[in-house]
């Protein structure tokens, strides 16, 4: 995987997890429909720097604006087209591994989280404690809950195959119900590929 995650020792006030690395950076955009609603992918020239799902165009934009208040936005569908296919083609089910640049500011601890999450094979699922024990902290369930939470690039990081303890489906950024829809369709994808 090709991937830029730049390490900080905290992220700024604000909680904006993309701020500073992209902060005065040129970010392109766009916001096209997708199975789960609308979805949003933008880059910087090194990489993905968000990738969101939402209702609405115009909050998916309003709330990047809003993380990259400093950044130069552009939107522009035609040099995102190959992401976006990419990631549309995740979506149907046609393409279980995304191997996309990836450009996001993280701790040191978001990136082992993160390394880890993209480390879960397509159509299975981990607990926030295993994730915990796959990164070496075991007692860093919070942590991990809350990393998975702040996780910039949604289905690139796949955050979304993590699940409590019980089962139980947990939280999920973009909605319980696109959670429950994405581990829906990596189980019947893996289910066809295996039969």
């Amino acid at each position: 995987m090709t991937d830029v995650i730049h390490q900080v020792d905290s992220l700024p006030s604000g909680g904006a997890q993309g701020r500073g690395a992209t902060e005065a950076a040129a970010i392109v955009y766009t916001v096209v429909p997708c199975p789960l609603g609308k979805l949003l992918v933008a880059a910087t020239a090194h990489g993905l720097c968000a990738v969101r799902l939402g209702d609405s165009e115009e909050e998916l934009a309003a709330t990047l604006i809003g993380e990259f208040p400093a950044a130069r936005l552009e939107r522009d569908g035609d040099r995102l087209a190959s992401s976006v296919a990419t990631l549309q083609d995740y979506l149907a089910g046609a393409q279980p591994h995304l191997d996309l640049p990836l450009d996001v500011r993280a701790t040191a601890f978001q990136r082992r989280v993160w390394q880890a999450l993209q480390a879960i094979p397509y159509g299975n699922t981990r607990s926030y404690s295993q994730v915990a024990q796959a990164i070496g902290q075991p007692t860093a369930v919070r942590a991990v809950a809350s990393a998975c939470a702040a996780n910039p690039v949604a289905l690139v990081v796949p955050c979304h195959r993590v699940v409590r303890e019980d089962g139980g489906l947990g939280g999920y950024r973009w909605g319980i119900e696109r959670k429950q829809a994405l581990l829906a369709q990596e189980a019947a994808g893996q289910a066809s590929a295996a039969g």
